[in-house]
Order: structure tokens, then C-alpha cells, then sequence
């Protein structure tokens, strides 16, 4: 892939979404219509189970027990690797967020046998979304080819996880607190940590992974983390109320942004955005005024009732949303997943799509390997894992930074509220619009360049609403300040992913990695 190329698809993109107004201004409605990397068999001893008494080496230690961790114990001890997991805490979790799995993200979860963790938690199917806009105007987003996420109390599935990665005689889940990494001539050989009663202890293994979620306090150590907050979440459990229609889950996208889900049969978790990096104080009720004066009035009537009883009942809680462009440190003997590597804002709720991808990938990387003892040759091959996550994750994280960005701007610039109201209508076309973006932004489509068509297409369709049919010279200005902003919304974006890891992998040594020579036969991990 070259400049011609790229060149050529965004001008290829703006004239499609020039073709496409046109087009939509005759008729009242418009109607539209993973590869695997090659793997060797794995030897092991038929079940996934490891040969060798725990008592032996560990081969893995994992930090942290959340959905990347627990998915990724579990998946590495079914391919006969002895996992020790260390837990900060083991009792459910209670959290805001996390509770949405797209159909990508759910397709992970199949690809390592954990489908199941599903069942038994009141787990609800989500088909499509219902988008509203300032006016009322509404939109129906579906996920293409009948695909479908599920929405979930997130304890309760990490729960499940958990359950079922200890469930394997090759896995050690404890808690206690990682308090650093152990390193000896430039490599990692474990941690150390303090147990539930507060005994300190080291435990070692050829390769330590951490993935202690957002809040790490050892990415410091593996990465450069740049963190930004443009944003908090504020976190209301409507309850004993029911959706207008099943499966489906809203987008209301006014003056403020809110998201709302169901989380069980009975309940309804609703998150609010509140930019800048303050919020109003809980404690003296000003947050409680803030949700019934600003924000209920934009819910639409069938939330209302249900969310001004949610206000009143109290509890309401709060998290910020972070974003952290991944830019590991090559480190023999250590791993970064998850959180812990890469965040992006809530706002589309696609974090666990892009963990669950992680672990996959990370789990067909190790499979060809029987031996991690040589960090230098391991950390050098693996290397491949951070080019090759790029395209899901470039996709989640630029659509969930290029909506947040869109939405919670102010509309007194005509530019801005222009780029709104084209964003809006852009997914009302339905079919392969609307489609094409649910399907990159669910992690079902991971493909970098039909993700900068559909930008590129969105802002020649702003463009064209404004200049057709009879162009003016306001119209025209505003139209030259939408490009402008709109440039400067994706190009930071792109920047901050990486435009030659994402577009130009084959560029980077790190994409041609392979697995470093080992013999054949069973090696002391008990592999």
C-alpha cells in the first residue's frame, strides 16, 4: 500500500458522499443495502492440561483478574501453559462500566471457549441502537448480518471468568497486591507481592503479563502513558423498568451525550458525560441538580419518569473516562494487555471488544512456542503483537474519540453543529452506512481503510449538505471551516494510533517476527 493509494480512497470517499446527498435529496427515504495468522499444532496432552504438579516453574503470571486477564489465564492453561494469576481483590466487582460486549467482542469470547460465561448472569442480547438526535429526530442502528452483543452486570461476568479460568488444575488464582516487578540483568523474572493478609511474597515465571486495568500502577514501568480524562461518566441503575423495545440499546446524542442499556431483565444502566476534567460534587447534591436541570430534559419521554426516580434514590457514581494511545517498551520477560496498554473513552463502549481481540491474538502468538525461557528471543518475536492488534483497535479507539469529539462540542460554532447534524443524518441512511460504521465500531470489521472512507465520506456529505443545490458564500465559508475542523478531529487521531503501524505494517521489521527456533520435544514448562 502506498500514498496513491490513500490519496486515492479519499478522493474516491469524497466523491461517494457527494454521490450519496445527491442521490437522498430525490427520494424521501433511501434505501441500502479474521483471517488467523497460520498456526502449527500444538503439542499438549490432549485436554489443555499441563503434565507437570504445580509445584514446578510457572510459566505466566498474570496481574490482574479482570476480562483481559482472566480470558487470557484461562485461554493459555487450555494450551498446556501453568498460569498463576494475582488478584487485587476477588470479591465481584461493582462498576458503572464494562457491561456492554459488541458482537465482535462476543465472537472473541467464543473463539476461546467462554461463551458460556454468559449464561446464568441475566445477560441481555442487544440487536441494534436507537440514535436521537437534539431535534427528536430518531435512527435505528443495527449490527450487520444479524449479529448481536450482550449487555451484563460486569461482576458478574468477570465472576464467571474468573470461575472458569480457576476451574483449570494448570491456573493458581490468589489475591493479593502486585507491588512491583522483579527484573535481573535487563529482564523480568516475576513480581513481588502481599497476600490478603498482608505476608509479602516473589513468585517467578518466564514471561510476566500485565493487565491490571486502567488504574495500573506498573504500566509505568513497561510504557510511555500518556493519559488524557476529556470526560466523566456519571452512573444511574434505572431499575423494575423496562425498554419501549427489546434488545436495543440508546444513543442520545444532544447538548449532553447519555447511553443506556439494559443490564438485566429488570434493569437499565444509564451513563451521562460530563466533559472538562470537574464535575459537580456528589456529596452537596449539586450533581443531583445538575442530572434533573440539564440533563433530564433531554431524555427521551420514555426514560424520563424512570431516570429523574433513578436521581432521587441516591446512588449515583461517577468514573472518568481515560484515553492512553498504546506505546509499549520492548521488555524481555514482561507483556502489556488490556487497559493496562491502551484505552480509549467509553463513550462506545468497545474496550472489552479490543481486550478480548488482545487475547486472542497474544494466545495464537505463544501457541507455536513450547519453551519462554529465552526472554530476549520471546520479547523480540512478540513485538508482531503490537502490529497486528492495530487494525481493531485503531478502529474502536478513532470512532470512539471522533464521536465524543463531535457530540459534546458546543453548537454556537455553525461548523461544529453543521458536523453534528451531517454525523446524525449520515447514520440515518441506513444500509451500508450506518451498517459499515456498527460493524467497525463493534470490532466485526477491522479494516483501517474502510474506516477512513467512511470519515472522509462523512465530511464530503457535510460538505455537500451545505453547497447544495445553490452554494452561497456563508455556505461556502462554513463548508471550508467543517473540512478544517473536521481535519483536525481525524489527522490527531491518526497521529496518536500510528499512521505507519496501521497503514503501512509492512514497513515496520516487527511485522515479519516469527517464532524463535525451539526443539520439538517437551520442555520443563511442562508444555
Amino acid at each position: 500500500m502506498d500514498s496513491k493509494h490513500i490519496f486515492g480512497g479519499v478522493v474516491a470517499a469524497f466523491l461517494f458522499g457527494f454521490v450519496v446527498l445527491y442521490s437522498s435529496r430525490g427520494r424521501e427515504n433511501i434505501k441500502a443495502s479474521e483471517k488467523n495468522r497460520s498456526k502449527k499444532t500444538l503439542k499438549s496432552s490432549g485436554n489443555g492440561v499441563c503434565r507437570s504438579n504445580f509445584a514446578g516453574n510457572t510459566d505466566v503470571i498474570i496481574v490482574g483478574a479482570g476480562v483481559a486477564g482472566s480470558a487470557l489465564a484461562y485461554a493459555l492453561a487450555k494450551d498446556g501453559w501453568r498460569v498463576q494469576v494475582i488478584e487485587r481483590d476477588l470479591a465481584e466487582p461493582d462498576r458503572i462500566v464494562g457491561e456492554l460486549l459488541h458482537a465482535g467482542g462476543c465472537l472473541k469470547l467464543a473463539a476461546l471457549g467462554l461463551e458460556d460465561c454468559l449464561d446464568g448472569i441475566d445477560s441481555q442480547i442487544v440487536l441494534s441502537f436507537a440514535a436521537i438526535n437534539k431535534d427528536g429526530k430518531r435512527t435505528a442502528i443495527s449490527y450487520p448480518s444479524n449479529a448481536s452483543g450482550r449487555s451484563f452486570h460486569n461482576g458478574r461476568f468477570i465472576q464467571k471468568l474468573r470461575e472458569k479460568a480457576a476451574s483449570l488444575p494448570n491456573v493458581k488464582l490468589e489475591q493479593g497486591t502486585v507491588t512491583s516487578l522483579v527484573e535481573e540483568n535487563g529482564s523480568i523474572k516475576g513480581v513481588l507481592y502481599k497476600t490478603k493478609a498482608g505476608q509479602e511474597l516473589a513468585a517467578s515465571a518466564s514471561l510476566t503479563i500485565v493487565c491490571d486495568g486502567c488504574f495500573s500502577n506498573l504500566r509505568r514501568n513497561l510504557c510511555n502513558p500518556k493519559i488524557e480524562v476529556p470526560s466523566y461518566f456519571v452512573g444511574l441503575l434505572l431499575e423494575d423498568y423496562n425498554l419501549p423495545y427489546a434488545n436495543r440499546a440508546y444513543f442520545i446524542l444532544k447538548d449532553t451525550i447519555v447511553i443506556a442499556y439494559p443490564i438485566s431483565s429488570n434493569e437499565i444502566r444509564c451513563l451521562v458525560d460530563v466533559p472538562g476534567s470537574k464535575q459537580p460534587p456528589i456529596f452537596n447534591g449539586e450533581m443531583a441538580s445538575y442530572l434533573k436541570t440539564v440533563v433530564a430534559p433531554q431524555m427521551p419521554p420514555e426514560l424520563y419518569n424512570a431516570f429523574i426516580c433513578a436521581i432521587d434514590k441516591g446512588n449515583i457514581r461517577t468514573m472518568p473516562n481515560r484515553i492512553m494511545s498504546a506505546s509499549p517498551y520492548p521488555t524481555p520477560g514482561a507483556f502489556l494487555i488490556g487497559d493496562s496498554l491502551n484505552m480509549r473513552h467509553a463513550v462506545t463502549g468497545g474496550g472489552m471488544t479490543v481486550g478480548l481481540s488482545d487475547v486472542v491474538l497474544l494466545r495464537d502468538l505463544l501457541r507455536p512456542l513450547n519453551d519462554l525461557s529465552n526472554a530476549a528471543s520471546i520479547c523480540k518475536y512478540l513485538e508482531s503483537f503490537y502490529i497486528l492488534r492495530k487494525p481493531t483497535a485503531f478502529a474502536i479507539n478513532t470512532l470512539a474519540s471522533t464521536l465524543h469529539i463531535v457530540f459534546s462540542s458546543s453548537d454556537q460554532d455553525p461548523s461544529r453543529k453543521e458536523m453534528k447534524e451531517a454525523f446524525f443524518n449520515y447514520l440515518s441512511l441506513g444500509g451500508v452506512f450506518s451498517e459499515g460504521l456498527m460493524a467497525l465500531l463493534s470490532g466485526l470489521n477491522p479494516d483501517p481503510l474502510s474506516l477512513v472512507f467512511h470519515c472522509f465520506a462523512m465530511l464530503a456529505y457535510a460538505v455537500g449538505r451545505l453547497l447544495l443545490p445553490f452554494p452561497t458564500p456563508k455556505r461556502m465559508c462554513i463548508a471550508a471551516k467543517l473540512i478544517l475542523v473536521g481535519s483536525g478531529i481525524i489527522f490527531p487521531i491518526l497521529k496518536a494510533e500510528g499512521i505507519r503501524a496501521t497503514f503501512f505494517p509492512a514497513t515496520k521489521p516487527a511485522y515479519y517476527r516469527t517464532p524463535p527456533v525451539q526443539s520439538t520435544g517437551d520442555k520443563e514448562t511442562g508444555k
